[in-house]
């Protein structure tokens, strides 16, 4: 890959982003992320080998912000696990109630890259141990229930996140996000039972 130069590589992301939101990843063309990002085909070609290596790119960036967000929060003492896990959904939320089309592209496009044995998406693995961490001092704490799975409830709680994401994201009307913000924090910190 090419060495950065001004905001070319932002902006072919950012293209991309909208490319795969609206084309999906398999009907997106190079030939169009290069028209939105203002570059030549040459340029989007210095800078990425194909339409897979800039869909990598795309996820290794999300699941690296949130790595360096949950990594900060996991060492935080003065928090408690109720209010690291607060933290850790309004990330999430955050990230995508900012850029509706990454969270379409989230929704859509992880299971592909995920599925790919030759892609290793940076960050995730790590951002998921570090989501563990917090179950378990929660469990630990006496805060979360111990007969829990960590790592089902890992899958359970991203599962729903994405679930409703694609909703909001296909007709933000239906269910506001703040709405789901709220649902998803009293069902994770709560349950359903009263």
């Amino acid at each position: 890959m090419r060495v950065k130069e001004g905001t070319k590589e932002k902006d072919i992301l950012e293209a991309a982003i909208k490319v795969f939101a609206q084309h999906s990843y398999h009907g997106a063309k190079m030939s169009k992320i290069a028209e939105i990002a203002n570059v030549s085909i040459g340029t989007l070609y210095l800078y990425y080998v194909n339409k897979e290596d800039l869909l990598v790119k795309v996820f290794e960036n999300l699941w690296k912000k949130l790595y360096v967000e949950i990594e900060s929060l996991a060492m935080r003492e003065d928090l408690g696990v109720t209010e690291k896990l607060d933290y850790l959904i309004d990330l999430f939320f955050d990230i995508f109630s900012n850029n509706p089309d990454l969270a379409t592209v989230f929704v859509n496009e992880q299971h592909h890259v995920m599925r790919n044995a030759e892609v290793d998406v940076m960050y995730y693995h790590d951002f998921m141990a570090k989501a563990e961490l917090i179950i378990l001092e929660g469990i630990k704490d006496k805060k979360i229930n111990p007969n829990l799975n960590v790592k089902v409830l890992r899958f359970f709680i991203l599962g729903g996140i994405k679930l409703l994401l694609d909703i909001w994201a296909k007709e933000p009307k239906l269910v506001p996000l703040s709405a789901i913000r709220i649902n998803v924090k009293t069902v994770i910190k709560k349950g359903i039972l009263n």
